[in-house]
């Protein structure tokens, strides 16, 4: 029996056992890099063992520094969670040879599982359909392909190629990112199938023989190769499903597996599927699978690593139907790119449970209002699961909890997310891996242009109504109200685009909103009476209908959330200090990170788009492009350097752009 559970992770998956190991009475150990001390997942255990260092190659990936974690907290059994050394053969010999229970599948099914090539080879001779595949690009057939990483998973290391022409350069950069990301940059290609569907079939197996399948879900929605939604059951045919069972099981059996692993296929246009990967770990997307089962997987990976047999005889019925989004700190609209800071403000409306197996809206999050989203990990915040009799019922739950969400601080893919659930195709079920190449639509905020300025007017309302609060003498008054009119109140602000709004209003002697103006936009505003304001609620009518908008200020950031979406403002000074001016043609960085490249070198003419320098940041690359045709005058930067938010990385001066 298990009595002091290490595990060998972070964030929200270190929540999520947690939550099953309370239930079981069984003790948690965390280990935590400097950067996640005051991290929720670290205050949630028991215990808890500083890996010094920030990184995951200083922390996460050492494997001697977590045996020795465990050694001194006590642990008798180590949960690798997923991604670090989850699926590190060598980590699950190193655990088991330390006289510890490993909750996973043995070190010899993973490394066969392990090296993609060689799993490939395995599972074909056990009869599982496979693409055509090579490891020479001088042997590449046809066209499209796709790179990828044969260590990894996650979507690193993967490339999409169409021509011979950019083949080389794919596979030169997924090899880079996959020996960043895993240690090996090995990678082969394989035929890419294009609108396709992302399949995988949910197995359990266990010490006495048994390897079964417990349903399959559909992980198609994706960005960069990485999923982000995902629903359980999948919508195929009946005989489609004991299909892919039949192959996920016969997966498990050829390498004798033990515990929860998934096998991932590719649904091809025409009905035929094939291998994709065999993850043997427990997946991010493991909550559907639990809302339509009612199982609860962490506790069936316990009871196997405690070599009891499994408690259900076969594939248990699904009912109803459960949705799971990613929600990640990461800008959609600037090409994913991750975004950090402090999270000031974290809430979802409606959900009933987290962390366990939920029917209605369940909330799995490794942050908390007031957390700081660094640089070194993964952008994936949260996950949002909604279970309901029907998918046309979860999907509209799922849609509106997370745009009644407030999050504050941090840039999310939120409204992406909401636009892609509410997205006719998504509703008919008419989904595929090139969705979001296809459909630029939901990249748009939730909140209309046009309602911004309303949103800048609830954040102008609500300062004013703080300022009365604070207001020593004449209390009774309105802000800014004059015996006569003269000149309106004016705030200005910076919006979620970095352009300026000045909203302009005045308050008559009873506190209502006398008129109000905007600079942005030539049409006239719409009629708008003030029903009341606060500092953290403004009620106005807009011809004739009533909104509420929920106003929330940390220092100058304003963030009104109201029945449209919501709105990230900045209040500017009224008389702002003069700053140092940056030379024309400067290229800032997005993010903090680590210079992986530079492509280029002072005096070099450039073209628009050309390829300037390579940040690294939360383990992807970032290309920084060249933003016109010119001449590099400045580069500050060296690769291998870091770099904050806002460094200048290069100058482009169009000016002396060859004609």
């Amino acid at each position: 029996m298990i009595s002091r559970l290490l595990v060998a992770n972070r964030g929200e998956i270190a929540r999520r056992v947690f939550a099953t190991c309370r239930a079981l009475g069984v003790e948690t150990v965390a280990v935590h890099s400097d950067a996640d001390a005051d991290a929720p997942f670290v205050a949630e255990a028991d215990h808890a063992v500083r890996l010094p260092g920030n990184t995951p190659v200083e922390t996460y990936l050492r494997i001697e520094a977590i045996l020795d974690a465990a050694r001194r907290s006590g642990a008798d059994a180590i949960h690798p969670g997923y991604g670090f050394l989850a699926e590190n053969a060598d980590f699950a010999a190193a655990v088991t040879d330390a006289g510890l229970t490993w909750v996973g599948p043995p070190a010899k099914a993973i490394a066969a599982m392990g090296d993609k090539l060689a799993a490939k080879a395995l599972l074909a001779d056990a009869g599982v359909p496979m693409l055509p595949s090579w490891t020479d690009p001088e042997q590449v057939t046809g066209f499209p392909v796709l790179v990828k990483a044969s260590a990894g998973g996650g979507g690193r290391g993967m490339r999409i190629v169409r021509d011979a022409g950019g083949l080389a350069e794919a596979v030169a950069s997924a090899r880079r990112e996959a020996a960043a990301a895993f240690g090996d940059g090995t990678v082969f290609i394989e035929r890419y199938v294009e609108r396709g569907r992302h399949v995988e079939v949910q197995i359990v197996g266990d010490r006495h023989g048994t390897v079964l399948a417990l349903g399959e879900r559909d992980c198609s929605i994706q960005r960069r190769h990485q999923k982000i939604v995902e629903e359980a059951p999948a919508i195929v045919v009946t005989e489609l499903r004991q299909r892919l069972h039949a192959a996920a099981v016969a997966a498990g059996q050829a390498v004798d597996y033990l515990g929860a692993g998934t096998v991932e296929f590719l649904l091809a246009p025409d009905g035929e599927f094939y291998f994709l990967e065999m993850n043997t770990r427990l997946q991010v997307e493991h909550p559907v699978t639990e809302a339509v089962t009612g199982l609860d997987l962490v506790r069936l990976q316990l009871l196997v690593a405690e070599g009891e047999p499994l408690p259900l005889a076969a594939t248990p019925p699904v009912e109803g139907h459960a949705i799971e989004v990613r929600l990640c700190a990461e800008d959609p609209t600037q090409g994913f790119r991750p975004a950090a800071g402090t999270l000031h403000r974290f809430t979802v409306p409606g959900v009933v449970g987290e962390f366990t197996p939920t029917r209605g809206l369940r909330l799995d999050s490794g942050v908390l209002g007031g957390s700081t989203v660094g640089v070194h990990y993964d952008s994936m915040l949260a996950k949002l699961v909604a279970w309901a009799p029907t998918r046309a019922g979860a999907t509209r739950i799922l849609a509106a909890a997370l745009a009644r969400a407030e999050l504050h601080g941090v840039t999310t893919n939120r409204d992406l997310l909401v636009r892609v659930l509410r997205s006719r195709e998504f509703g008919a079920a008419e989904v595929d891996t090139g969705f979001l190449d296809r459909h630029p639509e939901v990249f748009a905020a939730l909140l209309p242009a046009g309602e911004l300025p309303l949103a800048a007017l609830a954040a102008a309302l609500a300062s004013a109504a703080d300022r009365r609060v604070a207001a020593r003498v004449l209390t009774g008054l309105p802000s800014g109200w004059r015996n006569v009119p003269a000149f309106p109140q004016v705030a200005r602000f910076a919006g979620p685009d970095g352009g300026e709004i000045e909203v302009r209003y005045r308050l008559d002697r009873t506190g209502g909103l006398a008129e109000w103006s905007t600079s942005t936009g030539s049409e006239p505003p719409p009629t708008v009476t003030l029903v009341g304001a606060t500092g953290q609620r403004v009620v106005l009518d807009v011809d004739g209908v009533r909104r509420a908008y929920r106003v929330h200020r940390v220092g100058p950031e304003v963030f009104v959330d109201g029945p449209d979406g919501a709105a990230s403002l900045a209040e500017l000074p009224r008389f702002p200090l003069p700053g140092a001016e940056l030379a024309a043609g400067s290229l800032l960085a997005p993010l903090p990170g680590a210079v992986a490249r530079v492509h280029v070198e002072v005096g070099q003419r450039v073209a628009a788009g050309d390829l300037l320098l390579t940040l690294e940041a939360m383990k992807l690359e970032h290309p920084v492009l060249a933003p016109t045709g010119g001449v590099v005058t400045e580069l500050p930067v060296l690769a291998g350097g870091q770099v904050d938010t806002g460094a200048v990385l290069a100058v482009v001066d169009p000016v002396e752009e060859a004609s």
